[in-house]
């Protein structure tokens, strides 16, 4: 692959199922792509089997120890009978490789596991999610990740920013405010860490919002750790609550009254909710700017770059400032 092609350049249909073939399965010549960004995502229909899902890896942001470490993660969770879906093992291995022209694939094979968006607003399902979440971390709680990274102030606030003022993507009339709401609002990321105190850093899902949880009569099942790393248990909690602040606080109780059957949550937690997200926003707008030579990134997020986004982004920032020097959630509800 040459510098200047974008990453799933060679990535065709032949390509895709002349890769499943090498693995030793059989496609019948049905591909489906699914909804993904950071990689490429396939249902692969195959001879006299279930169908399976395929994803293929965004070259060069892992490293194939890095995969293999999240995919152990994976398999330890279901191992212990946590409803998540670990990818195949084929031949010995789950991450596979395949040669084509000038670019080395990676990709691991998954069973298709269907499933519908949670319905959260009821407070029983609000709680079976948390038993399962509890378990999941009782096992992340166990050791962390040696080779992923940290979710933390620098990698996804401090780096992420640099990254967007040393290359042009904010407009020039909007850098230096940008630049200074930024700023403001990691001080105040940095202030709800010190109100947190020491918190315990376990291995987590990583991206455990609403998309990579899938319902079916038998509950929920967790889906795509690629985003898996170490981090605070809130991490993969917040991001589930909605709503005015005391439907999330009705929310949390719900949650935790499962959580806790299987692992101990630390309120003090509770004081990064906003300060998560404030770095979520930052390393998100990041994340679509180092990804912007890859076609399908124009094609998807038309709106980024434009004036009007970055002005919508300082207002967002501004708004998480104001945020951060409330209460947290939760305070007030017996959590403190």
């Amino acid at each position: 692959m040459t510098q200047h092609q974008p990453p799933f350049f060679q990535l065709g249909p032949d390509c895709i199922l002349n890769a499943v073939e090498s693995a030793g399965l059989r496609p019948d010549g049905r591909l489906l792509a699914l909804n993904s960004y950071e990689n490429r995502v396939y249902q692969i229909g195959i001879d006299d089997a279930a169908p399976v899902v395929v994803k293929f890896y965004r070259p060069h942001r892992w490293s194939d120890a890095q995969i293999l470490e999240e995919h152990a993660f994976v398999r330890e969770l279901a191992d212990a009978e946590i409803p998540v879906v670990a990818p195949l093992e084929i031949n010995g291995r789950t991450l596979l490789h395949y040669r084509h022209e000038d670019s080395d694939f990676r990709f691991a094979v998954f069973p298709r596991q269907g499933g519908r968006t949670p319905e959260l607003d009821h407070a029983g399902n609000l709680e079976w999610l948390g038993r399962f979440i509890g378990r999941i971390h009782a096992i992340g709680a166990l050791k962390t990740f040696d080779l992923r990274p940290s979710l933390d102030i620098e990698s996804f606030g401090l780096e992420p920013l640099d990254y967007l003022l040393t290359h042009d993507f904010i407009p020039q009339e909007l850098r230096e405010v940008y630049a200074g709401v930024a700023a403001q609002a990691l001080e105040g990321v940095s202030r709800c860490y010190g109100r947190a105190g020491r918190v315990a850093i376990i291995r987590l899902h990583g991206d455990c919002h609403m998309g990579n949880v899938l319902w079916t009569d038998d509950g929920p099942h967790f889906v795509d750790f690629d985003d898996s790393r170490n981090g605070p248990a809130i991490q993969d909690i917040w991001m589930l609550f909605s709503g005015e602040r005391n439907e999330m606080a009705r929310q949390l109780d719900d949650f935790l009254a499962g959580y806790e059957d299987f692992k101990a949550f630390d309120a003090h937690e509770l004081y990064l909710v906003e300060a998560l997200r404030t770095l979520r926003l930052i390393h998100y707008a990041a994340w679509l700017a180092r990804r912007w030579d890859d076609p399908a990134f124009p094609a998807a997020f038309p709106w980024f770059n434009t004036q009007r986004y970055w002005q919508d982004r300082i207002l967002e920032l501004r708004e998480q400032i104001a945020l951060m020097d409330e209460p947290p959630l939760g305070a007030g509800n017996g959590n403190f």
